[in-house]
């Protein structure tokens, strides 16, 4: 059954008579459906181009569609019109990401979310997702569906594109697809024809193993394989030719595990890969049961005699016409993991979570930077931005402020310099008056000394000498006249030389003690004060040449700077504070006629207002590429 919805969903028609309704879902594409009309049909009308179109199978929701190009044929037997359609996931087409979209290491339902709110009309909302990824993504002038398409694309396994399109807006879910056995091609019961393809393609018999790391600095398995960066199977390169294959598994660092894990895939990839094209009947509607549902996604076992029991994956079905033949399908069936292989260790093909899908890699770099400056010296700090930059994500600046910082004091000088003070003096100074104080000193005395022990010694005077002794008697009292005997004196003379003598003592041994009675000494210091008189005067020096030795240390000054200017490339940010965290410095950066960056030299200044010291670092976020050239 058809029903025809306008493009505001709204119903126009029903199309009794259409025929040849068919429809090709394909696994992680966008479907496909088709019907016919009679040309004489007045419900073409309501078939117009990209009109939505709901599609059935007799009772089965298929999903809506849209009309695309329509054919009409008109011969002798043959007057009818075919409409195209495509499933509505087609809308997405619609929606370019024009220029260039990068987001670094983004969640996986963050990141589709991020791409679905770029809908014009929002048709599409995200439903369930069950995986947790993280991987960098740019698109450049894309459309929105190649851009979803690719989120997925560097899993390490398996995943599913399901949809909802009977409740609006439209559900779009990323889930895993079924992993066991849920139904069943047999030969004898609903098997009617099958075709086996041995698809040359899938051979690969040269591998290249690239493990930890990326671009020029990548593991190789060189160290260890006598130089030589591949494996190959020598059997399988003489019978089918030289088919190379880049295989990378990043949890690889040891070079001997990586070329193990590699000889191993090269054992699976070194013949073709089958395909089966089968042609069965679908027997739910009869029998009921689950295992007869042949549907698209699920893993089918098949059963045919003159092969082994094998277990793939349909990944293709198609129904061309569900009024005549509801029952028959076809169906492509691969492996159940696409072409990808298994280790004996789960070091599959399928885990090359980049494989070669990263363009490159987010980097982070500190720019670190400590200087004294002033108001005519600021800091500068250069940085620079190479060519490989795909992208600069973020460029913030945080600094503190500090005291100025020196490590040594005094410098070397010379003398040879006479110079005179101010001059002084000429004035007389009074100090302040004293005295009019009476006190006495501490009481003394009160105690008996002794002094030391003196005499037991002898010791003789001098020798006394005089000239002579004279002796006169004097004349009587009362004598008068004279005569030869009358008054007279009598004189003695004697000689000096009688008198010469000398003395000797002795001393005994002895001692002197003394008592000193307690007592105080009392005095008056009257008021007075003192008056000095400084006649006017110079003071002259005179300097002979010398030096200062330099002392070593830290020494830092007391004041802080109160404001700053911060320049990037010239351009002023409006940030003054002294101390800032994170300021972000890409608006002020120097960019180029498109508003990029400009890759090369860039500079950051911060000027204080006073001496101080800036500790600074200037953070940076870049996804490069993953090129340089040399591995040294």
């Amino acid at each position: 059954m058809i029903k025809i919805l306008n493009q505001n969903r709204k119903y126009e028609a029903y199309l009794e008579n259409a025929f040849n309704i068919g429809y090709e879902k394909t696994f992680n594409q966008i479907w496909g459906a088709s019907f016919s009309l009679p040309l004489n049909d007045p419900k073409n009308a309501e078939c117009k181009a990209l009109y939505y179109v709901e599609v059935y199978d007799n009772d089965e929701y298929i999903g809506l569609f849209r009309i695309i190009p329509k054919r009409t044929v008109k011969n002798e037997s043959t007057e009818t019109v075919t409409y195209q359609c495509e499933h509505v996931l087609a809308t997405l087409l619609d929606k370019s990401i024009f220029k260039y979209v990068q987001r670094d290491n983004w969640m996986t339902s963050t990141i589709l979310a991020f791409l679905l709110n770029m809908q014009n009309i929002k048709h599409w909302k995200l439903g369930h997702v069950s995986f947790t990824r993280y991987f960098s993504y740019k698109w450049e002038n894309d459309n929105l569906l190649s851009a979803l398409f690719s989120v997925p694309k560097p899993f390490d396994q398996p995943y599913q594109w399901t949809f909802d399109t009977q409740s609006y807006p439209w559900t779009l879910n990323l889930v895993a697809p079924e992993s066991k056995v849920t139904c069943e091609v047999r030969e004898k019961k609903n098997l009617i024809g099958l075709e086996i393809e041995e698809n040359p393609m899938g051979i690969y018999n040269r591998i290249y193993p690239l493990g930890y790391g990326e671009g020029d600095n990548q593991l190789t398995i060189e160290s260890v394989n006598d130089g030589i960066p591949y494996v190959e199977d020598a059997e399988s390169v003489a019978k089918y030719g030289v088919r190379e294959y880049i295989w990378v598994d990043k949890r690889f660092e040891d070079a001997a595990l990586l070329m193990a894990s590699a000889e191993a895939l090269l054992t699976r990839w070194k013949e073709p890969i089958v395909s089966w094209r089968i042609s069965a009947a679908d027997l739910s509607k009869i029998t009921g049961e689950d295992i007869d549902k042949l549907k698209m996604g699920r893993i089918v076992r098949l059963s045919v005699e003159g092969f082994p029991v094998t277990d793939l994956r349909i990944m293709k079905e198609t129904k061309t016409d569900t009024k005549g033949q509801p029952w028959n399908v076809q169906l492509e069936i691969g492996n159940i993991n696409a072409d990808l292989g298994t280790t004996q260790a789960d070091l599959e093909r399928r885990q090359q979570i980049n494989e070669l899908y990263a363009q490159g890699a987010t980097n982070i770099l500190f720019i670190p930077y400590n200087d004294n400056a002033d108001p005519d010296h600021p800091v500068e700090m250069k940085f620079y931005l190479p060519e490989e930059f795909v992208k600069l994500n973020k460029l913030l600046l945080s600094f503190v402020m500090d005291k100025f910082r020196a490590y040594e004091r005094a410098i070397g000088g010379g003398g040879s310099i006479v110079k005179s003070t101010s001059s002084g003096g000429g004035s007389q100074q009074t100090s302040s008056s004293g005295g009019g104080v009476e006190t006495s000193t501490e009481s003394g005395g009160g105690s008996t000394q002794t002094s030391s022990a003196g005499g037991g010694t002898s010791s003789t005077t001098s020798e006394k000498t005089f000239v002579q002794l004279n002796v006169m008697t004097g004349v009587p009292e009362n004598s008068i006249g004279s005569d030869n005997y009358g008054n007279h004196l009598h004189e003695v003379q004697i000689p000096g030389s009688v008198f010469d003598h000398s003395h000797t003592f002795t001393i005994g041994s002895h001692t002197h003690i003394v008592t000193i009675p307690t007592h105080s000494h009392n005095f008056t210091i009257p008021n007075h004060s003192h008056t000095v008189t400084i006649p006017a005067h110079t003071h002259d020096i005179t300097l002979p040449d010398h030096t200062h030795a330099i002392q070593f240390g830290i020494f830092k000054l007391d004041n802080v700077p109160s404001k700053v200017t911060i320049k990037v490339d010239g351009n002023t940010v409006p940030y003054t504070a002294t101390n800032g965290d994170n300021i972000n410095l890409i608006p002020y950066l120097s960019k180029d006629s498109e508003g990029r960056v400009n890759r090369g030299w860039h500079t950051v200044t911060i000027t204080p207002n006073d001496l101080g010291r800036i500790n600074a670092q200037i953070y940076t976020q870049f996804f490069i590429q993953s090129r340089g050239g040399g591995n040294f």
